[in-house]
């Protein structure tokens, strides 16, 4: 039987709160909250298959406001996981390049992140594939 269109929202959001207890537990070893995650692993990829990213391109890949991912980055490079090195193409706008404590951090916390998701997602089984696709298109249908 299938879940009326009326209870998707409310169950969505029991399932997103639960899974972000569980994001929360696993990077709390590692001293980041969980946006700052997002950012620093942003960071790190964008750094490897591009560029050191600006802020701002750090913002659009992870899909953050701007003004809080500026927020975010400061407090990552006050504990030296990130640097803002400045551009010679651009000075008003830095690139961020993490540290060698900061790709330490990252490497750690994303073994226990992917050991999470997999143990918290692992009730899906085989349907995991079904499911992905259905969350790529509704975060593709509304961006």
């Amino acid at each position: 039987m299938s879940t009326p269109a009326a209870s998707i929202g409310p169950l969505l959001w029991q399932v997103t709160l639960a899974w972000q207890r569980a994001m929360r537990a696993a990077l709390e070893p590692h001293d980041l909250t969980h946006v700052q995650f997002v950012l620093l692993t942003s960071a790190g990829w964008l750094g490897e298959h591009e560029e050191p990213p600006t802020q701002q391109r750090i913002a659009e890949h992870a899909g953050t406001d701007v003004m809080m991912t500026s927020q975010v980055l400061r407090r990552l490079a006050a504990r030296q996981l990130i640097t803002r090195e400045l551009d010679d193409r651009d000075a008003r706008a830095p690139r961020i390049v993490l540290t060698a404590t900061g790709r330490a951090v990252l490497t750690d916390a994303l073994s226990d992140v992917a050991a999470t998701d997999a143990e918290f997602f692992a009730t899906l089984g085989a349907d995991d594939k079904v499911f992905l696709r259905g969350l790529t298109a509704l975060r593709d249908d509304h961006r």
